[in-house]
């Protein structure tokens, strides 16, 4: 039996009917077109799914969209104002974190949360907020020389 649900989504609000089963990532990708979200592993393991709710980081194949409700969501395409790509989104492309992109939405959104707690961490700090994003492709060491550039980018601005 569906249950109606309202969901804030990237500041949008959404009313949605799932089922209580139906995890977060499918509401977003099947339900709101939000195809940004990736579902890899669907156990939490790898992070492809990572959304922000309420700021912070969470697996959405882990979360049900019932549990959701009541909170802010910030997905992938919720970081760019418009055209205009965030400053970790920048970094990211100018560095070469990106390879095949599975993991990059996961991995800007764990940024954004890490980069909004300490606006400057060490090598060490950045390497554990980014623990639960796994990249097949990078070896991560441009993933974490795009968060020290993003760091540097946001301080810029601020």
């Amino acid at each position: 039996m569906k249950r109606i649900i309202h969901l804030k989504v990237n500041g949008l609000d959404h009313e949605i009917a799932v089922e209580p089963r139906r995890t977060l990532a499918e509401a977003l990708r099947i339900d709101l077109g939000l195809t940004g979200t990736r579902i890899g592993c669907s156990i939490g393991d790898c992070g492809a799914c990572t959304v922000l709710i309420d700021g912070v980081p969470s697996f959405s194949c882990l979360t049900l969209a019932v549990e959701a409700e009541g909170h802010e969501i910030l997905t992938i395409e919720g970081v760019a104002d418009g055209n205009k790509l965030h400053p970790v989104q920048e970094a990211f492309v100018e560095v070469g974190a990106i390879q095949c992109g599975f993991c990059t939405p996961g991995m800007v959104l764990s940024t954004l949360a890490l980069l909004d707690y300490n606006p400057d961490p060490t090598e060490d700090e950045i390497r554990r907020a980014l623990s639960g994003n796994l990249c097949r492709c990078t070896g991560y060491q441009k993933i974490i020389d795009a968060v020290k550039d993003a760091a540097r980018r946001m301080k810029e601005l601020s």
